[in-house]
């Protein structure tokens, strides 16, 4: 199973992270490398750099730039985790370096023999040859 673990806004929002939580962080990261788990991950600048576009039916999108309000609902960082189970996530995640108040949300992602029900097997095979593309051209750059 893939999980995506997503580490949420703090109140410093786009504040880089103390050199010993940075360390740190990068030995849990070393760890999950090691044991097989990770599979991704990236940390994302503030939403001051950002922007959000609003979709309402066929309209247009409504774009307004950031920064936004409310900290709590960003993502300030991310991992894609290969595991066994949503238990053995939180066991990671239990391990995960931290300061202050941090909310880490765990979510396992679909996997295209999720959708069988409503894609052919034709269908399925080509978003398979998609991500391997995608994948593919991840390594040349």
């Amino acid at each position: 199973m893939r999980f995506m673990v997503i580490v949420k806004c703090t109140e410093n929002e786009g504040a880089l992270p103390s050199d010993q939580l940075m360390a740190d962080m990068n030995k849990f990261n070393d760890e999950l490398l090691e044991a097989g788990v990770l599979i991704g991950y990236d940390g994302l600048h503030p939403s001051s750099k950002g922007a959000r576009a609003h979709f309402s039916g066929k309209n247009r999108p409504t774009v307004v730039d950031g920064p936004f309000v409310e900290t709590k609902e960003l993502i300030a960082a991310f991992w894609f985790w290969q595991l066994k189970s949503l238990e053995e996530a939180i066991e990671w995640v239990k391990r995960c370096p931290n300061e202050g108040e941090t909310d880490i949300e765990i979510r396992q992602v679909f996997e295209p023999e999720e959708f069988a029900s409503a894609f052919t097997d034709e269908e399925i095979q080509k978003e398979k040859q998609f991500r391997a593309r995608m994948a593919a051209n991840a390594a040349k750059k």
